[in-house]
């Protein structure tokens, strides 16, 4: 069996002859250790981060199989983003600056958080209609032939391959801030609910189009980051009302592609979005990220039966420990692969803890977990 075989042995409840070792990509820190400590060529540092290219190099030589979110091919991002620049120099070291979002941040050199938002350029109907839905307009040149030539080479290679069908929710989250989009649910709710049907009428475009394409998908694949330790940022009833339709729209159209398998990714305790994306579609939930409130397949296995699939749900953080760690780790990820149409991987991308000799331990022990 090659990748792409296990794969669809997995998701389909039939025994692969192992399982695939599959990752979600690596922090440009734990790339830069790795680099100084003599695991990786300096020349690795001169691709863009979080670059296909970069975590094929990367993945093959730690010995996993293959990465998750290799998928793409039409964008629904803002196009073309708005360009970065510095706003001002603060006396306190950071930098304030206007990202590729159209969202002010506060940037210090040398610091791996993730940014604090201070403004946004998104606050109303003026800046929508200005600055934002001529961005979010579908068009033809959001096709990009080098990524379906990338996709096309991993199929090659017997490894799955999916669609990018972008987010119905999540991004406009990033261009509102939490704050913004909470206060414009109740002060604008017309206003909000038509953001939300451009980015699904923008999205239901890039996967028609990609679909025309006639490659044959493996799986598609939403991006939402809608939830956090205690549940969604958004009501559910919200979410349902806005996202729903668009949903069911690509599930629909991948279906009639033969593509079964669609993902969503989505941080934090997403349980009460679940039924959301079931019943529209969406089977099959990743990262799982095990976090402080200890996500995990089997006890949605054993509210949603065989309808609910996974990928992900693997501690990353053990990654810094030892192989004892590992060893408990790949018990616990043995018991929930042995209720198939999962594939353990780890929970975000490897951070800058990790120890190149307990991934590679991972990899190794892994592969040889029974399904």
């Amino acid at each position: 069996m090659n990748n792409r075989d296990r794969f669809h042995a997995i998701m389909n409840y039939e025994k692969p002859d192992r399982m695939p070792a599959v990752h979600f990509g690596f922090t440009p820190e734990v790339i830069e250790k790795w680099v100084q400590e003599g695991h990786l060529s300096k020349d690795v540092l001169n691709l863009p981060d979080y670059s296909f290219e970069l975590e094929d190099i990367v993945g093959e030589k730690l010995g996993f199989d293959f990465g998750w979110h290799a998928c793409r091919l039409t964008t629904t991002e803002l196009f073309p983003f708005f360009e970065e620049k510095l706003v001002e120099h603060l006396d306190n070291g950071f930098d304030k600056v206007l990202n590729s979002d159209g969202v002010f941040i506060l940037q210090k050199e040398g610091a791996g958080s993730i940014p604090a938002e201070i403004d946004h350029l998104l606050k109303d109907r003026a800046s929508w209609n200005q600055h934002y839905l001529p961005r979010l307009t579908y068009s033809e040149d959001r096709f990009s032939q080098d990524e379906m030539n990338y996709l096309l080479s991993q199929q090659e290679k017997g490894n799955p391959i999916g669609l990018h069908c972008g987010s119905l929710c999540g991004r406009i989250r990033d261009y509102l801030g939490i704050t913004g989009m909470s206060y414009m649910m109740v002060d604008d709710e017309d206003l909000l609910a038509e953001m939300f049907q451009q980015l699904g009428e923008l999205c239901v475009a890039s996967v028609r189009r990609s679909l025309k394409t006639g490659i044959q998908f493996d799986y598609g694949h939403f991006w939402e980051d809608m939830c956090y330790k205690n549940g969604p940022l958004i009501s559910p009833d919200f979410f349902e009302e806005h996202t729903a339709p668009y949903y069911r729209q690509i599930a629909d159209l991948l279906s009639e592609h033969h593509v079964s398998v669609v993902s969503v990714d989505c941080d934090g305790l997403i349980d009460r979005l679940i039924p959301v994306w079931l019943k529209n579609g969406v089977n099959t939930m990743f990262p799982i990220e095990v976090g402080t409130w200890d996500s995990s397949i089997a006890p949605w296995r054993e509210q949603y039966g065989k309808d609910l699939r996974g990928i992900g749900g693997m501690r990353k953080k053990l990654f810094s420990m030892d192989y004892a760690a590992i060893d408990g780790e790949i018990e616990r990820l043995s018991a929930l692969a042995s209720l198939s149409g999962y594939i353990p991987c780890p929970d975000h991308r490897i951070p800058v803890d990790a120890k190149w000799e307990n991934v590679q331990y991972y990899c190794e022990k892994i592969k040889k977990i029974q399904v």
